[in-house]
């Protein structure tokens, strides 16, 4: 039996930590180091790029991050893979050659294509399929050193390197779908080892260290990190990980369906965390598309309010500008009320009135608008000022998605001997409910029997849910005092995971954290869709907020557009909750 593939991973994002990649290669042994360089927001901004010249269209940095790693990684023998190639990857791999030819590094260097699907509609700036880890697959066993890709999935990066370690076969499901898990840990980086985590404070996280797996042959893992980095890797911190940016128990992709209830973790000492038990399903006969369109114009101006009538001022300021808001297409008026009574401070005694406007015009939102905002200096509420001069109009993105039949997208191996190679569709019609439609775990998945039966609604009190227990005595508190959140988005979607670290806990939260208590603890997500997935193995629940985003992160719809702190605010929401769940206060004179 072949030993463990050791994978890390060494970007989370397009403008990650820089050293990254080379602190994975000199900070422990790997097999293959990873870096996830795309997301809806990178497309627009590479699609821009492109626009400017066609030569460019992928992550410049990871071409800067090789000038050092990839001697490093030749000398260490570790593979690279990398989804920088965003919308150009052959000119990315062609770039790397020549950095490799430069530098004197012998490396062979392949590339993933066919996920590029323009021109798709009128006025999509990007248009690409969401591709598995075949191609990665077929690079690396036709001897690749360096694997560039477009559009794949971000676990593909794992998964595909996995496949080709264990010559795993494409229905090999549950062995994808625990190298599918093990890759949607890796892909955010530091965000699996104490990044983004609700429970920070425990932890030294000031630098935490990149993670890695090691991913043995039936497709379990063990998620950890080289030794002395920073951060930490717990079962929390990969639970927070594992509810990040998914929908519903299944978790669907072109090359498998990972069965998100059937995941097992357990601590197997300090920094290691074994991920069990994954169950995988065949993959759905369709490909989820991401398309990119410019969607206007955008503009905004930030009005500083302080001291006493808050309220009247910003009234003043709406009626001021009503008529140089006539004829635009969109205007948003926010106010943060930031300020406090008797302030020590003349920041803390200041609210923000923010005015957002959206039209496909840029003239409507330019520098005249925002300028009639200014001229409003010494004519209008006592203590007049903004945050920033008055500026040009800026474009807005709008992310869409659709679906294509897999077999219809020409996804292909480009070798380093320049072979092209058609990578064959394994797709099998699905035996499982359709995206977004969730449910609970099934019988046997870890969940225990509820007196209303399995998946019944847990009953909720008159208050919306946030009140009365049959628990015993409770307490006002956050719900972040018992339970972990972390949140982030899909297009215009919006998902919350929420989890709880005890089975008393779990009870609990499981019966009162309904989507009728969610949307009364967060009102703003009143009068939009709402969905509830269970997770039993996990101690947690997800959320899926439907259009709270808009057209998606590029669009700037709301004050957080990627819903990142939607659920730290959800933890600051406070609702009773039974005392004996609730951390002991230290008795006084017993502190450090």
């Amino acid at each position: 039996m072949p030993r463990p593939l050791r994978i890390g991973n060494a970007s989370g994002f397009y403008g990650d930590r820089f050293d990254a990649l080379r602190e994975m290669l000199t900070g422990g042994e790997l097999d293959v180091v990873t870096g996830d360089y795309l997301a809806e927001l990178t497309m627009l901004i590479l699609g821009r790029d492109r626009l400017k010249n066609p030569d460019l269209g992928y992550a410049k940095t990871f071409l800067r991050q090789l000038e050092e790693g990839l001697g490093l990684a030749h000398e260490r023998g570790v593979r690279i893979v990398a989804n920088a190639g965003g919308l150009n990857p052959a000119g990315l791999a062609e770039a790397v050659r020549a950095l490799a030819a430069k530098a004197g590094v012998p490396v062979t260097v392949a590339h993933v294509e066919g996920d590029d699907l323009m021109p798709y509609s009128d006025g999509a700036l990007t248009a690409n399929a969401y591709l598995g880890g075949a191609g990665i697959t077929a690079c690396l066993r036709a001897g690749a050193d360096v694997v560039v890709t477009g559009r794949v999935t971000d676990a593909a990066l794992v998964s595909g390197p996995a496949a080709w370690w264990f010559d795993w076969a494409p229905d090999d499901h549950d062995r994808l779908a625990g190298a599918v898990v093990a890759g949607h840990v890796l892909e955010c980086g530091t965000q699996a080892t104490g990044g983004n985590y609700s429970f920070f404070t425990a932890h030294d996280v000031r630098r935490p260290g990149f993670p890695l797996a090691e991913i043995s042959e039936d497709g379990s893992s063990v998620i950890t990190k080289h030794p002395g980095t920073g951060g930490a890797v717990t079962t929390g911190t990969v639970t927070a990980q594992l509810l990040y940016e998914t929908q519903g128990v299944r978790y669907l992709g072109p090359d498998v369906t990972a069965r998100l209830d059937t995941v097992r973790l357990s601590e197997e000492g300090p920094d290691r965390v074994r991920v069990s038990g994954v169950r995988g399903e065949a993959p759905p006969p369709s490909l989820k598309v991401g398309v990119t369109r410019i969607g206007g114009w955008r503009n905004e101006v930030v009005f500083v309010l302080t001291g006493l009538d808050i309220e009247a001022k910003a009234e003043l300021v709406r009626a001021q500008l009503s008529g140089a808001l006539e004829g635009v297409a969109d205007a948003a008026w926010t106010l943060s009320r930031t300020d406090h009574e008797d302030a020590p401070t003349e920041e803390t005694a200041s609210a923000l009135l923010r005015l957002v406007v959206r039209d496909p015009s840029p003239d409507r939102v330019g520098r005249g608008l925002t300028s009639a905002a200014v001229e409003l200096a010494l004519g209008s509420y006592p203590g007049f000022h903004v945050t920033a001069p008055p500026g040009p109009a800026q474009p807005y993105g709008v992310f869409t998605s659709a679906l294509v039949p897999a077999d219809s997208v020409p996804h292909v191996a480009v070798l380093p001997d320049g072979t092209r190679l058609p990578m064959g569709c394994n797709a099998a019609p699905p035996a499982f409910e359709a995206r977004g439609s969730g449910g609970g775990a099934p019988a046997g998945s870890g969940a225990e029997p509820r007196e209303r039966g399995l998946g019944a609604e847990p009953r909720v009190s008159g208050r919306g849910g946030v009140g009365e227990s049959p628990a015993g005595p409770t307490t006002r508190a956050p719900l972040g005092a018992v339970a972990g959140a972390r949140s982030g988005d899909k297009g215009g979607d919006a998902n919350i995971g929420v989890w709880v670290e005890s089975d008393a806990a779990w009870d609990w939260l499981h019966r009162t954290l309904t989507a009728e208590t969610l949307q009364a603890l967060l009102p703003e997500t009143a009068g939009l869709p709402v969905t509830r997935h269970e997770l039993p193995n996990l101690r947690a629940l997800n959320f899926t907020v439907t259009g709270i985003l808009g057209d998606g992160v590029a669009s700037g719809h709301r004050f957080d557009p990627q819903a990142k702190a939607l659920g730290e605010w959800l933890r600051a929401r406070h609702l009773d909750i039974p005392s004996h769940l609730l951390p002991t206060p230290a008795p006084e004179g017993t502190g450090p």
